[in-house]
């Protein structure tokens, strides 16, 4: 694999565009490049709404479902106490609510407050357009052929994508 340097930050349209020169020499280069690519576009959607890229994930998990605490820190891999100072942060922000379990006195979900479900539109709609963006210059055959492979290597994974 080959260290690639940071981009620099210019406008974000400069930002859209792949940061690496040359074709990737195997599977692991293009698969790092990719994330890099990826994970790129998702630090400058975080950044131009004011949010970290673990805050952006946390609201995109949160977008169609309730999770208790626990199950939450699983998906983002955080321990419990990373977790709850990250609900802490975001439920001062008015972006999410605290809310107990109906099955568990003790167990407590995380959900959307209104002013979160705001965010995460205008999040997925950025998110939508960029991370299209990337793949745009491939035919539908070949972005069917993408989001095929990619939904099976992340099926395969320990961690179940």
């Amino acid at each position: 694999m080959h260290p690639h340097p940071e981009p620099d930050h210019g406008t974000a349209a400069d930002h859209d565009a792949p940061a690496l020169s040359g074709a990737p020499d195997n599977t692991v280069d293009a698969l790092v490049q990719l994330s890099f690519l990826v994970q790129g576009a998702l630090s400058r959607i975080a950044a131009e709404h004011d949010l970290s890229v673990i805050q952006l994930r946390l609201l995109g998990i949160l977008r169609d479902r309730r999770p208790a605490m626990l199950e939450l820190a699983g998906h983002l891999g955080l321990d419990k106490s990373s977790m709850t100072g990250l609900v802490t942060r975001a439920e001062k922000r008015g972006l999410v609510t605290r809310e107990r379990a109906p099955h568990d006195g003790r167990g407590v979900l995380v959900a959307l407050a209104p002013e979160g479900r705001t965010l995460v539109e205008r999040c997925g709609a950025d998110v939508e357009r960029r991370i299209t963006g990337l793949a745009e210059h491939l035919t539908p055959a070949e972005r069917d052929h993408l989001r095929t492979l990619a939904a099976k290597v992340l099926a395969a994974s320990p961690s179940g994508g």
